[in-house]
């Protein structure tokens, strides 16, 4: 056979078959990153041997991240009086994580994850935006949440004035009242998945406006991103997903303490204190 006369398949754009309607197959884009851990970028070791306030610190990290036990109450320490250079190390070693929470209401404060998971920094502020506080703790979720989120401990469900256009959003708070009221801190969670659900966005907005917003926001970003939201009735969240292209993939409200989507789990809090001790090595060995 003559090399001219073997078929040749051509692949590559504009090769692939078109659809019934005459219009080129097209695919879903495949999420193109996903937030993983990257040590921290430290200074030189005899930078920070003498650092007295960054060493004990990490000191009291190490020893809190051993002996923190799954699902106990935050342990915290008061970094607010150490000097500048101890500070600059401390922020390097703890970087920025997944996990960001922003409260605003009578408590004004902002909360970052650390690179190390279940290691948690708040700062709070004043009415004049000035840092009174600086907080570093060792939990599952910070202590911030339970305090600053919603109190109202109701759901607005009366029918009266409800037009037929809203009728099936009713029925959503009446099931988020229930399940609000037979709900104990610590129990199972019960979520409602709005995606599969034929809500118009009036109804949307109409649920949004009786169950009213709270002081906590929160960002989780691993793979995707997903915001979570307090409101008024203290342990109701909205809870929302997102692809890497930040469309809404998952629509969900969830009667629970802390939604798990930004709890820090237990294996991963024993992953922490691992890293913490490799971190650590080369500038205080006593302490890791």
């Amino acid at each position: 056979m003559n090399i001219r006369d073997i078929p040749v398949r051509v692949i590559g754009p504009g090769s692939q078959p078109t659809g019934s309607d005459g219009e080129a197959i097209t695919y879903m884009d495949m999420p193109s990153d996903m937030s993983t851990f990257v040590a921290p970028v430290m200074p030189e070791p005899e930078d920070v041997m003498l650092m007295d306030g960054a060493r004990e610190a990490m000191d009291w990290l190490r020893s809190a991240l051993d002996y923190y036990e799954a699902g106990g109450e935050p342990v915290l320490a008061d970094l607010s009086a150490l000097d500048e250079e101890s500070r600059d190390v401390v922020n390097q070693i703890l970087g920025e994580g997944e996990v960001s929470i922003v409260c605003d209401g009578q408590v004004r404060a902002r909360t970052q994850e650390s690179v190390l998971a279940g290691v948690w920094r708040t700062f709070f502020f004043d009415q004049d935006d000035r840092v009174v506080c600086d907080l570093l703790e060792v939990a599952e979720t910070p202590k911030v949440i339970g305090f600053a989120a919603g109190s109202s401990g109701a759901v607005d469900t009366a029918a009266d004035g409800v037009g037929a256009e809203l009728a099936n959003a009713l029925p959503i708070l009446v099931e988020l009242q229930s399940q609000h009221d037979n709900y104990t801190q610590g129990g199972p969670p019960h979520s409602i998945n709005l995606t599969l659900l034929p809500l118009s966005e009036p109804e949307l907005e109409f649920i949004d406006q009786r169950l009213g917003r709270g002081p906590i926001d929160m960002l989780s970003r691993a793979y995707g991103k997903c915001e979570v939201i307090s409101t008024e009735a203290a342990d109701i969240w909205w809870v929302r997903y997102y692809n890497s292209m930040g469309v809404l993939i998952l629509n969900t409200l969830e009667v629970v303490d802390v939604p798990n989507v930004v709890k820090a789990a237990p294996e991963d809090l024993a992953d922490s204190a691992e890293r913490l001790k490799e971190i650590l090595e080369p500038y205080w060995p006593e302490v890791a």
